[in-house]
């Protein structure tokens, strides 16, 4: 396989959905090749959901969306048993959540209830229905799309649901030219369905096993860890980031590097992941008076370099 080739071929057929947003556009990428979970949270109509659609395409990958709502249950997920007078015995029917690319649209939408039920899900790649565990395909992705917050009919996700996602990206209004583009082209719902598959599932196994060995010096895990304790020193931060954080910080920014063309990580590539990866599991202290990704880039900026 030409990684470079197929890379670049990955991000330029997402570019011509996603119009003026190819910084975002590679974090997402980035996210699935180190194997991590997708959050993309914005204002509704601003390609969330196209996005999503647009990276499970590209990857070639068996794809399920959920739309969720506040009566949305468990078992609407997982599946159900049902009784099935000609077997005479239950069968057991699988749920959405047994494909290799989980959509949850809007997940802020369902119940505290529902959103935990995805727990299990996104960290062990399994299910438990009725007493029975049951394994979910591989590759499994979560790319859910949230609202923000102070909208109506919303409920905050659990801390605990937040930290079993790699990334949290927001896409943002385009820019001009782009909302020009978009306004003159092609509808992007003809131009998803028109997606071929760039990768099949064994080439992104191979280019997830390439991420895993992309080199991280010494110095190169010095500086992580001086970013993970500034993150508890709590002059930023109410609290810092947990030791699974800090894994998850330097897989990204390997993904990052693998998709630059190189076969080690540059601080470049941890500076241009660390907020997508770190903001979602922080608090800033309350005289901060900014938001906790604009918090993690001052804090950047406090740091030295190795």
């Amino acid at each position: 396989m030409d990684t470079p080739h197929k890379l670049q071929q990955l991000l330029s057929q997402l570019n011509t959905v996603i119009v003026g947003k190819s910084a975002q556009v590679q974090d997402c990428v980035a996210c699935l090749l180190a194997g991590g979970h997708l959050l993309i949270e914005d204002v509704p109509g601003v390609g969330k959901t196209t996005l999503a659609h647009g990276l499970a395409r590209s990857f070639g990958l068996q794809f399920s969306r959920v739309q969720f709502t506040a009566d949305l249950m468990p078992s609407d997920l997982s599946g159900v048993s049902i009784y099935e007078r000609g077997k005479e015995a239950f069968v057991f029917h699988p749920g959405p959540v047994f494909a290799q690319v989980l959509l949850a649209d809007e997940i802020n939408r369902a119940s505290p209830k529902t959103q935990s039920a995805l727990l299990e899900a996104m960290e062990e790649k399994q299910v438990t229905v009725e007493g029975e565990t049951r394994a979910l395909p591989s590759p499994f992705f979560v790319i859910a799309t949230q609202n923000p917050q102070d909208q109506l009919g919303t409920y905050a996700l659990p801390e605990s649901q937040l930290d079993r996602f790699l990334m949290r990206i927001s896409l943002g209004y385009p820019d001009r030219a782009a909302e020009r583009s978009l306004l003159s082209g092609q509808d992007r719902s003809l131009l998803l369905d028109a997606l071929p598959a760039v990768l099949s599932p064994a080439e992104l196994h191979s280019l997830q096993q390439q991420v895993q060995a992309v080199h991280a010096a010494e110095p190169l895990l010095d500086y992580v860890q001086d970013l993970v304790a500034a993150t508890r020193s709590g002059r930023w931060f109410l609290q810092g980031l947990s030791p699974r954080a800090g894994i998850a910080l330097l897989r990204a920014a390997k993904a990052q590097a693998l998709l630059a063309g190189r076969n080690y990580v540059a601080p470049d590539d941890v500076q241009a992941v660390l907020p997508q990866t770190t903001a979602h599991r922080l608090i800033p202290v309350s005289d901060a008076g900014r938001g906790a990704v604009e918090q993690v880039r001052a804090m950047l900026e406090a740091v030295p370099l190795p």
